[in-house]
């Protein structure tokens, strides 16, 4: 086994984290290989991106190549309650009239790949098919990893920061045992392709729809995308759809027949792939870096579907920890404190989603909150475009505990 110093700074795994920020070290001159076990394209879910990806898209220059892609566009998110009752659409522009306004429903096969493509174009030494074997320490340090490549073999590779990007599979995470399950959100989904399907036209043709079974025990999601195929999943707690229940298939058609907003939608289509299933899926690090290593996207955490945020978080915890990385390469300081110095603020943001996501599985209705504080429909629609990095959205929490409680004193005593 061959052991050398090589880049500064190594990435393990090409998703849109680390692409992200192994882009954005490479702009900035740093040398920086970016190691991903898979060959590109291939398969992952995730696939509706919400408007405040523009801005990391645009540091990446990937806003053109977006523009020219045949993705659907995206401009709108709309709600239908467990009575088939469709929410006002929430449109994106209305609230902030800027081009950032108008988001994609990507496959994310294709958008990944472009992603990692972007990356190589602009500096980056990918190499796909890579096996990282092993982080490899001293002492409590992380001073580069062990990886077997199709071209070189089995090698040790030195470098001044490691950066974990691997997804769930992580191996920082692993190691240290960071993970932390949330238990408020033990979800699961089951999903599958439709081609033909219905969709709408004009400005709501790319809207997401988020629409809840009658019986109020999980939630489908509706995305158009191109190639006239649409991605329906339904969600629910884990115990709920995988506990005493079918196979996935019959799981699935089970639930599809509490929502008949969807299986009229579907019913003009044909299913176009088999049954997927992820389960337990929600969790977070109990910290994002350590002397000489760092954890982004799905490595260090991922919340829930339900708002689409799982993409917009992994290219924000790239962005963030790829400027603290030049910071410290700069100040020859790749401490714990200086390459996770994002981390609080980062999560704040991602608290805010997480209440929004857990106030919905608690009975929360966008238009009843609408309707008794119109002036908030703003703020909603902020953080539903995922601009969650201002303290002034808290004011939203602030009237759902003042309407909660208001529901709560006019109950009889």
């Amino acid at each position: 086994m061959t052991e050398n110093q090589g880049p500064q700074v190594v990435v393990i795994g090409g998703g849109p984290a680390g692409s992200t920020v192994a882009t954005l070290l490479a702009q900035q001159g740093i040398n920086v290989e970016l190691f991903e076990r898979e060959v590109f394209p291939r398969f992952h879910i995730g696939e509706s991106l919400i408007p405040e990806t523009y801005w990391v898209l645009e540091r990446l220059k990937m806003l053109d190549k977006m523009k020219r892609s045949h993705f659907v566009k995206k401009h709108s998110v709309q709600f239908v309650n467990a009575s088939g009752r469709s929410s006002t659409p929430f449109y994106f522009h209305d609230n902030k009239p800027h081009e950032c306004s108008a988001t994609w429903q990507v496959l994310r096969s294709e958008f990944d790949e472009m992603m990692l493509m972007n990356a190589q174009e602009q500096g980056v030494k990918v190499h796909q098919g890579a096996r990282v074997r092993d982080v490899l320490f001293e002492g409590e340090r992380a001073v580069g990893i062990e990886v077997t490549t199709p071209e070189q073999g089995t090698r040790k590779i030195l470098a001044d920061v490691v950066v974990d990007a691997s997804g769930q599979s992580s191996m920082i995470i692993n190691r240290f045992g960071l993970r932390v399950s949330d238990p408020q959100l033990n979800k699961g989904a089951i999903w599958t392709y439709f081609e033909g399907a219905y969709r709408d036209t004009g400005r709501d043709e790319g809207a997401t729809l988020v629409l809840q079974t009658h019986d109020k025990q999980g939630w489908f999601w509706y995305i158009p995308q191109h190639d006239n195929r649409v991605s329906v999943g339904v969600v629910g707690d884990f115990d709920y759809l995988f506990k005493n229940r079918g196979d996935h298939e019959q799981t699935y058609l089970e639930e599809l027949d509490r929502c008949p907003s969807v299986k009229e939608r579907v019913s003009v289509g044909r299913r176009a792939s088999r049954y997927y299933a992820t389960k337990d899926y929600t969790y977070r690090s109990s910290r994002a870096s350590g002397d000489g290593w760092v954890l982004v996207g799905d490595a260090f955490g991922f919340l829930d579907p339900l708002y689409s945020s799982g993409v917009l978080l992994a290219l924000k915890s790239g962005e963030l920890a790829a400027d603290s990385i030049v910071e410290g390469l700069a100040k020859g300081d790749t401490s714990r404190a200086q390459l996770g110095k994002w981390e609080a603020d980062y999560v704040r943001g991602m608290n805010r989603m997480r209440r929004l996501v857990c106030e919905y599985y608690d009975g929360f209705s966008f238009g009843r909150f609408v309707r008794r504080f119109p002036h908030l429909r703003g703020a909603v629609t902020d953080l539903l475009i995922g601009d969650l990095f201002k303290e002034e959205l808290d004011t939203v929490f602030e009237s759902i505990d003042l309407m909660r409680s208001e529901a709560l004193n006019a109950q009889p005593t």
